[in-house]
């Protein structure tokens, strides 16, 4: 699978860009249409995007150089080239987290709701964004025969871009993409439920995401390691347990209080 989309010679667009960028702008669609439903003014929402991006990106970038810098100690320059691959969501998720606790607390919002806001947003970009992976040749599992591809019913083109260097691989990019988009259609169920309370949508997605990601990512070939752990098993369980606590904790009084159809965001001063 070619991973250069388009190639201008001076310039070269990556499939990984362009679905990195899909990701971005339809998970950030869904943000801003919830972040307008509850009236938070344009430049609110703008400055949360023009900031939370980046510094996601940076802490992606950050988190799967340090755990691969015998890949990039030899050339450092490399290490900003991330149009080639190279980005690990959890290290996105806690820069990301960080900032916006720190802007939501500056401007008195809870944090929790804007993560609730926000989770919907995230897991389809995640959804999207696993497709650069596809064109890259990375995420994938062990090596597999055509007639397992083949017993899976997925479309040819994929079967065909899974095969790397002569070998079928097992497609865990496809498994992950597939959980996540069925993950944003539970949100969204969640996020509609009356009685859903403050916190539960974003408990659920950690609860979801952690699951999944726990069990494709012992599939996959190229994990980030801690000793003899996958670091992202480590931080898979961590969310579980983290989201269950949230879903019951949040969810304790009565089901008319905090409910996150009925949130005030107040008044925002910028």
């Amino acid at each position: 699978m070619n991973p250069i989309l388009f190639d201008l010679g001076v310039i070269r667009i990556y499939w990984y860009s362009l679905f990195i960028f899909l990701g971005i702008l339809i998970g950030g669609i869904i943000i801003y249409l919830e972040c307008k439903k509850y009236g938070m003014p344009d430049e609110f929402i703008i400055n949360l995007f023009f900031w939370t991006i980046p510094i996601a990106v940076l802490g992606a970038r950050i988190y799967y150089v340090i755990f691969n810098w015998s890949l990039y100690s030899g050339n450092i320059l490399s290490i900003f080239r991330i149009w080639e691959g190279g980005l690990a969501i959890h290290g996105g998720m806690i820069a990301a987290l960080i900032f916006i606790f720190i802007y939501t607390y500056q401007y008195g919002i809870s944090t929790s709701f804007i993560l609730d806001v926000i989770v919907p947003g995230l897991i389809i970009g995640q959804a999207i964004g696993r497709w650069g992976n596809f064109f890259n040749g990375e995420a994938h599992g062990a090596a597999v025969t055509y007639e397992y591809l083949k017993r899976l019913l997925i479309p040819d083109f994929i079967i065909d871009g899974m095969m790397i260097g002569g070998t079928y691989y097992q497609p865990t990019f496809l498994y992950e993409s597939l959980w996540c988009f069925l993950g944003f259609i539970v949100l969204m169920v969640v996020r509609k439920f009356p009685y859903t309370k403050v916190g539960q949508i974003t408990g659920s997605y950690l609860i979801w995401y952690g699951i999944g990601r726990f069990f494709i990512e012992g599939m996959r070939t190229d994990s980030l390691m801690i000793g003899p752990l996958r670091m992202a098993q480590v931080v898979s369980v961590i969310m579980v347990i983290v989201g269950i606590v949230l879903v019951i904790i949040k969810g304790r009084g009565s089901k008319f209080e905090n409910q996150y159809s009925k949130y005030e965001v107040g008044e925002i001063l910028m």
